[in-house]
């Protein structure tokens, strides 16, 4: 019994060893966030719009073609570094969609104003309401939204050079 007591911490010192090699091993990357939304049918919601002043109403946008929505705000400065990128979506004749996240509409505006707006409309959500809804955990956050609705892309950060360059891959896919 003795000789079984004494076996026992080494082999379970050897299982944790391995279970942390494991680990090491594996291809994980923390900044890719899983989103319950992927493959997923969007639902239908509506805000202000930013720069239109009438009400927003994503089923005019969503289901119709193949979208882009960011999540932004003036205050972001990773939201910032991503701009030209997303104009450059926009340069493609992709309708991209803007939700302006937690920010000052006026603040937005002239933000918009200096930078350039690549937005076909922006909803504004003061609240956090719609990127609750949609899994935001912060901004920016961009999505990719086929013709019948459906997320088929999230990318949590600012899109740079590379992610643009995945991203125009995947549109090419859709289409």
């Amino acid at each position: 019994m003795n000789k079984y007591l004494l076996k026992f911490p080494i082999f379970l010192f050897i299982i944790v060893l391995l279970v942390f090699f494991y680990l090491l091993i594996i291809e994980r990357n923390p900044s890719e966030i899983p989103s319950a939304l992927l493959n997923k049918k969007i639902k239908n919601f509506e805000s202000e719009s930013l720069l239109k002043g009438e009400k927003f109403f994503s089923s005019n946008y969503i289901g119709k073609e193949i979208i882009l929505v960011n999540f932004f705000a003036s205050w972001c400065k990773p939201c910032r570094d991503e701009h030209i990128f997303i104009k450059k979506f926009a340069d493609k004749n992709l309708k991209v969609i803007g939700i302006n996240y937690k920010d000052n509409p006026e603040k937005a505006i002239k933000w918009l104003k200096k930078l350039g707006n690549p937005y076909s409309d922006i909803a504004i959500d003061n609240k956090g309401k719609i990127a609750i809804n949609w899994g935001v955990y912060g901004i920016p956050e961009t999505f990719i939204i086929d013709s019948k609705g459906v997320v088929k892309y999230r990318h949590v950060g600012p899109v740079t050079k590379k992610i643009y360059r995945k991203m125009n891959l995947l549109l090419k896919e859709i289409k």
